[in-house]
């Protein structure tokens, strides 16, 4: 990721409704190593640390990672660049993949891979939670250019003109293109491609890996699926 998109990221994910869901999440489980995957530029990793907790973020992006580490609060954290096969064996009581994390991993083989990697990672009886969107929202269909203008104020007072172009839907996975235009006319565009899984398959998945799904909420007050405008799919599993 290039420096300035990953600047521009905090900017455009600020702190919100599904971060209090998880620090609230870990806050009320016993005390334990918590490992965050695709942490990102750290929002929630050093809310985390800020807490009390013992936090590993891992991220295999070295511009967010840089941003992360460069952050007040980050020598409570120990950091890794890369990706879920680096974890250790048994080292952690809680695992978060957030921001919608599991939907960049786009592979059925990747998939499966990341899960077992994380139930290697966990103790047993440890706890897995992330988000997913769900596809029965059908979110894609409100990221159009005209709904998704918006303008980005940074830290320095720039004003970065951004929208998000949707290119293709299917077969689960939904692509798409944001654009940034600078005002000194530099434009940058960060494409992604994202795996929309249904709830049996996200529940198929885990029980293959080895996890026991507790809870799966559809909206960050705790709905249920399909119950909320938020169109989520949060998962609550634990290893064994």
């Amino acid at each position: 990721m290039d420096r300035r998109l990953a600047a521009l990221y905090d900017v455009e994910n600020r702190w919100g409704r599904d971060d209090d869901f998880f620090l609230g999440l870990v806050g009320a489980a016993p005390a334990a190593r918590v490992l965050d995957l695709g942490c990102g530029t750290g929002r929630l990793t050093l809310a985390l640390a800020a807490a009390g907790h013992d936090v590993t973020g891992v991220e295999p992006q070295p511009a967010s990672l840089a941003a992360a580490r460069a952050k007040s609060g980050a020598d409570r954290v120990t950091w890794i660049e890369g990706t879920s096969a680096d974890l250790p064996d048994a080292a952690y009581g809680v695992a978060l993949m957030t921001s919608h994390v599991a939907q960049e991993i786009r592979g059925d083989e990747e998939w499966a891979g990341t899960l077992a990697d994380l139930r290697r990672a966990l103790v047993d009886g440890g706890a897995l939670a992330f988000d997913s969107r769900d596809p029965a929202a059908r979110r894609w269909e409100r990221w159009t250019p005209s709904a998704s203008r918006r303008r980005l104020t940074l830290p320095d007072g720039a004003v970065v003109d951004a929208r998000t172009e949707l290119t293709e839907v299917r077969d689960g996975l939904v692509s798409y293109v944001h654009h940034y235009r600078w005002p000194d006319g530099v434009e940058l565009s960060s494409p992604g491609t994202l795996r929309f899984r249904t709830e049996a398959e996200l529940r198929a998945s885990l029980a293959d890996a080895g996890f026991t799904v507790e809870r799966v909420y559809g909206g960050w007050a705790g709905e249920p699926v399909g119950a909320s405008d938020d169109g989520e799919l949060i998962v609550v599993a634990r290893a064994g």
